[in-house]
């Protein structure tokens, strides 16, 4: 499989199922892969931020990339998260990516150690030259620590180091700016942009951008799917109507109670319970440090998979 250029479409981050005890479950994984293969999804991302990536051992890493890649078998591209603190690091997990069988990489900035622009775009041409893929740049200074510059991301484009951007930023004004830049370069269609900002899929796709990445898409692949078809179709209506809907779903991320744990063990914890509660995967557990959702959160999750027609009352 190669990527189409540029990428477009719903690209969900996946989920990454569990065990109780915390190894990953490799059946649950396929049918959550299969349900949102037979969709329609365009591509699917592994390991990203949502698969929970950070919190996973070496080898679980690999268990889901090569899970992901034999279950696909080439009807979409895997785009795998290789994300790592630095250049050597993050080369050894692209080979491990494409042993498994991977057709393009996601990639942050260098973690921990702050980077200067030059330093990230040598990052990204080690990783691009040593790997032998496609690299889409990921955007995420919530956890990088870095907002990538939108000079240096319009040259690795030009030259061909990059293939795309997952922008998770929520910067919207520098996302309508390098969507406008590239346009202006004759680069829009050889570059895939990508938002990560799955409540502003709207506004993004008329803006320019190419599809979305969006979390909540592991839950309601059909939401983002009629979302995307009808901005394709440029009846911007019915796209906003569906993403208002997608904006009120979004609320089950919410459901974990603030003073017992953090934002991500909230909606992590969310999407995997709405899976379970769904039948797509056995078992709704976190990764270690996370805290799991009690009953009343999981309640919470019910009330909103009600409230967005995903589940019977």
């Amino acid at each position: 499989m190669t990527t189409q250029t540029p990428l477009r479409g719903v690209v969900p981050p996946l989920c990454t199922p569990l065990t109780p005890t915390g190894e990953v479950d490799t059946d649950s994984l396929r049918r959550l892969v299969e349900r949102l293969l037979d969709r329609g999804v365009h591509a699917v991302f592994p390991l990203g931020s949502t698969g929970e990536a950070s919190h996973l051992s070496r080898a679980s890493r690999q268990t889901v990339l090569e899970t992901v890649a034999r279950t696909v078998a080439g009807r979409v591209p895997v785009l795998a998260g290789v994300i790592e603190t630095g250049t050597a690091r993050v080369l050894d997990a692209a080979r491990a990516a494409v042993d498994a069988g991977a057709d393009a990489l996601v990639v942050t900035a260098p973690l921990y150690a702050p980077t200067h622009p030059v330093e990230i775009a040598e990052h990204f041409r080690r990783v691009r030259a040593g790997a032998g893929l496609p690299v889409f740049a990921y955007d995420n200074p919530a956890t990088v620590h870095t907002k990538l510059d939108r000079a240096t991301v319009l040259d690795l484009a030009a030259d061909g180091t990059l293939a795309g951007l997952k922008d998770s930023s929520g910067d919207e004004g520098s996302l309508r700016r390098l969507l406008v830049a590239l346009r202006r370069r004759g680069l829009d269609s050889s570059f895939s942009v990508l938002t990560g900002s799955e409540l502003a899929v709207d506004g993004a796709l008329l803006a320019g951008a190419h599809g979305v990445v969006p979390g909540l898409g592991n839950v309601d692949p059909d939401g983002y799917l009629r979302l995307f078809r009808a901005a394709r179709e440029g009846v911007w209506s019915a796209a906003a109507q569906e993403q208002d809907r997608l904006a009120a779903l979004f609320a089950l991320t919410d459901a974990g109670d603030p003073a017992a744990m953090g934002r991500g063990s909230s909606a992590l914890g969310a999407f995997k319970a709405a899976l379970h509660l769904l039948g797509v995967i056995d078992c709704p557990a976190t990764a270690a440090p996370q805290v799991p959702l009690d009953a009343s959160a999981v309640e919470r999750v019910r009330t909103a998979l009600v409230e967005g027609g995903l589940l019977a009352g």
